[in-house]
């Protein structure tokens, strides 16, 4: 009998970290793959993904919407407690094996509360990193819920092993992000590319050399720190001779701060230099950043990615706080002139060594094996 393995998806990041390992599922004879469909993923705002996934021939088994909007801690919180509420549902019906979920964020929480008082063992991935914002005290907490690991960096494997777990049930896989990179090797850009994306602003023919953009918000940052972060940015990099192409956040607490302050600068400033982008298949965002001069921001793929792609990145604030990262990157603070002299810096580097820190490109191939060989068991102790 096939186990049933259930992969729950929440956001576009989310989805970019997972697919190999989704179309390896359900490729396997041994697995039964099935999907939860739920949060941001389902939302417009943050790009839809039951497209995506039905372009890769891969179905929704159940939908479930938590999300709460505002952008607030409280609505944050109160998403997680609505998430708990429907993944338990969702579980109860479907009843699967095992329950699959990455990161450190609050929809991730809320999946692993589930399983756990379902008695469904939890396998999670990118266990044992490091790093700021409200995701460190998460991520960890999760390690505690899941019956199986599997790591990103050998490190992690042994942060996850230090917190207690078994070292039987933590396996050094690698991130299946990385698995995309094969795709876009010696890809590059034409002119019909942006017609596959969802975007608005200037229409940029990739004719030139572009600058790639993510300003995530920070949760554990006031309302205020987040407003004058993003409105540096904007500004500084509005006196760039660069054209900039910039994704909308992700749906964290803050995430409106973001977006009100992007959509206001793109219509009482019309640049003619920025584009800026709603949603990008895990590909075509992969083709992004590998023709990209510079990333720019505080997303964690410009650190997995951008490391494997070798792409010069500037990572700005404390939210990637202590990661693993790569000769790649290098940091900075909302300071305009620190900005732009550091910008000049990695666009004239042009290219740095490629590592392979975060995995070589079979990490969904791996965790499929694993899957398969385990007989699913939630009982654990402490080792210490």
């Amino acid at each position: 009998m096939k186990k049933n393995i259930c992969i729950v998806i929440t956001n576009r990041a989310n989805f970019a970290r997972m697919k190999s390992l989704l179309i390896e599922v359900k490729k396997s004879r041994k697995l039964n793959l099935q999907i939860i469909l739920s949060g941001s993923a389902l939302s417009h705002k943050f790009g839809q993904l039951e497209k995506e996934l039905k372009k890769n021939k891969l179905l929704a088994t159940a939908k479930s919407y938590f999300l709460i909007e505002g952008g607030d801690p409280i609505s944050q919180a109160k998403s997680t407690s609505l998430a708990i509420s429907e993944f338990a549902t969702i579980f109860s019906k479907i009843k699967p094996d095992v329950v699959v979920t990455v990161g450190d964020r609050f929809e991730t929480i809320a999946t692993a509360i589930s399983s756990a008082y379902l008695n469904i063992p939890l396998a999670h991935l990118q266990g044992g990193e490091v790093s700021g914002n409200l995701d460190e005290m998460v991520r960890h907490s999760i390690t505690k819920l899941a019956s199986y690991h599997f790591t990103t960096t050998k490190k992690s494997s042994e942060r996850v092993i230090k917190l207690g777990e078994e070292k039987k049930r933590v396996f050094f896989s690698g991130c299946p992000g990385m698995d995309l990179l094969e795709y876009v090797k010696n890809k590059n850009i034409n002119k019909k590319f942006l017609e596959n994306l969802s975007y608005t602003g200037k229409k940029f023919l990739f004719d030139k050399k572009f600058i790639l953009v993510i300003n995530h918000p920070v949760s554990t940052e006031s309302k205020k720190k987040n407003l004058f972060n993003i409105n540096i940015l904007l500004k500084t990099l509005s006196k760039m001779n660069f054209h900039k192409i910039m994704f909308w956040p992700n749906p964290d607490a803050h995430n409106d701060i973001i977006s009100s302050q992007m959509r206001i600068f793109k219509e009482k400033y019309k640049k003619d230099d920025f584009t800026f982008i709603i949603n990008a298949s895990p590909e075509d965002y992969a083709i992004l950043m590998s023709n990209a001069s510079c990333l720019v921001g505080n997303s964690s793929s410009f650190i997995r990615e951008g490391s494997q792609l070798g792409k010069p990145a500037l990572l700005l604030g404390n939210r990637q706080n202590k990661r693993e990262v790569g000769e790649n990157v290098i940091y900075g603070d909302y300071n305009p002139n620190n900005i732009i002299k550091k910008i000049q810096f990695q666009i004239n580097k042009k290219k740095y060594k490629k590592q392979n820190i975060y995995g070589k490109g079979s990490s969904g191939k791996f965790i499929a094996k694993i899957l398969e060989k385990i007989k699913p068991s939630i009982k654990k102790q402490i080792t210490y």
